[in-house]
């Protein structure tokens, strides 16, 4: 003969596990919080304006790269900051969403070898404060899986910048 639980055990295990269940999704959601601040610790980009220039200092992530967040055209993304490329690469599954149009395509060397883009402009590319306008840039179909932009020389050439410690600093003269 099965033996019966009386009526508040079972009601028990269920708020046990129950318990057990918002503790694990309460760790996953923290780690997972963590591991993107380890990998963008810049995801609230602010800087100082002064008389002639605004200041933006981003911290390097535990890779040794600046990973900061954006805007391209009024939509959020995230800039990985790439001195070594020539424009602003951005990848081609994000053409509609940031609302860019597809101009001549031309070949350029990636660490990945030799890759067709698409050649770009964007309207407007926000740092935190700093704004820039008629940003020159590729859409490359060979970042797909990646909606990593990354911020090459045709964005970074019209700011100054200097590097201490884990901190860049981003310069923009407004004048």
């Amino acid at each position: 003969m099965p033996s019966q639980q009386p009526p508040g055990k079972s009601a028990g295990k269920g708020m046990l596990i129950a318990c057990w269940i918002l503790v694990l999704t309460g760790l996953t959601l923290f780690f997972s919080n963590q591991e993107e601040n380890d990998y963008n610790p810049n995801r609230e980009v602010n800087g100082e304006i002064q008389q002639h220039e605004i200041n933006v200092t981003l911290e390097r992530n535990r890779w040794g790269h600046y990973v900061a967040n954006g805007h391209i055209n009024g939509h959020p993304v995230t800039f990985l900051l790439d001195t070594g490329a020539t424009h602003v690469a951005i990848p081609a599954n994000m053409e509609r969403v940031l609302g860019l149009k597809r101009g001549a395509p031309f070949t350029v060397t990636t660490a990945n070898g030799k890759v067709k883009v698409w050649s770009t402009t964007i309207d407007h590319l926000r740092l935190g404060p700093i704004s820039l306008h008629n940003v020159r840039a590729s859409l490359n179909p060979g970042m797909m899986g990646d909606n990593e932009i990354l911020l090459g020389m045709s964005a970074l050439k019209t700011l100054d910048f200097t590097q201490e410690g884990n901190q860049l600093t981003l310069r923009q003269h407004t004048r």
